[in-house]
């Protein structure tokens, strides 16, 4: 049997939908190529450089997407586009974020060449302090996020190490009692949490909350929901109520009118961002 899918030169991806092995595609490509278009019959995927590089964050190496376009392709894959994709996901983690005893957040390198490229950028430069080492440079904790986004820019996407723990366990479950997830939607809870994080794109009115609703109830963990303002933080939580076993007092609002912390916290993006004097007190929330 041929595969479901065609594989371009161009880093396109074209999935025959109605293909028998479809579904198992869909699951192999879901860690590193990103979803564009998905009309009736056939889904267009794009590979990118940061799809790859979030599998690489994810555990996946090169050999396995590989693997994952050879075996699915119908036709063969071009030489040329496999190369590209072992050297890209090569550039991740020659830069490490960590936690250093003494100096707190670290930016390392396992090529020195490499620290010292992205450290000659006009963009990097105020959001380092000093070379502790010439493998290592400071790093504001403040500007832990500037600095990924700007190494994700330069093409040396950093492995972050730098205290990320696991979520506390909470039971949570969907209450399918008269409706279901759509299968959209399950497709997308589906990908979302195969690949362990993402991005849900649908327009209105398609149930993104369900989709949150549908992941919340894979992790069953402690959650954070960041929304734009206090009517959307109280549709979201009357909308858990509703479709899972939470219960109101497993729900807590966070904003500028209240300051509950619970199992499930949704807090305001406007709340969050507040800066006194330098300071960002309420990103202390993350850790709670």
């Amino acid at each position: 049997m041929t595969g479901p899918l065609i594989v371009q030169s161009d880093k396109t991806l074209l999935l025959e939908v109605d293909h028998d092995l479809a579904d198992a595609c869909r699951r192999a490509i879901a860690p590193f190529a990103e979803l564009e278009r998905a009309p009736e019959h056939i889904h267009t995927y794009r590979v990118t450089p940061l799809g790859l590089w979030n599998a690489r964050a994810a555990g996946h190496d090169a050999e396995q997407v590989v693997d994952a376009l050879v075996e699915y392709s119908r036709y063969p894959v071009p030489h040329a586009l496999l190369v590209d994709i072992a050297e890209t996901m090569a550039r991740y983690g020659r830069l490490t974020l960590s936690k250093h005893p003494v100096h707190g957040l670290v930016l390392t390198t396992t090529d020195r060449p490499v620290l010292e490229e992205i450290l000659r950028s006009k963009k990097m430069q105020p959001l380092v302090g000093a070379r502790i080492d010439p493998d290592t440079v400071a790093v504001h904790p403040s500007e832990r996020g500037q600095v990924k986004q700007t190494l994700l820019k330069l093409g040396w996407p950093a492995e972050d190490l730098a205290g990320y723990v696991d979520g506390e366990a909470h039971p949570i479950e969907l209450a399918e009692d008269g409706w279901s997830l759509r299968p959209y939607q399950k497709q997308a809870v589906e990908g979302f949490w195969h690949g362990g994080s993402g991005v849900v794109v649908l327009p209105c009115g398609a149930g993104k909350t369900l989709v949150g609703a549908g992941a919340m109830a894979q992790a069953k963990a402690t959650t954070l929901i960041l929304v734009t303002n206090t009517v959307s933080a109280r549709q979201w939580k009357h909308e858990l109520v509703k479709r899972t076993s939470l219960t109101e007092d497993e729900i807590g609002e966070y904003s500028g009118t209240r300051k509950e912390i619970r199992p499930v916290t949704i807090a305001t993006y406007q709340v969050l961002t507040t800066r006194r004097k330098g300071v960002y007190p309420h990103l202390e929330l993350f850790d709670s």
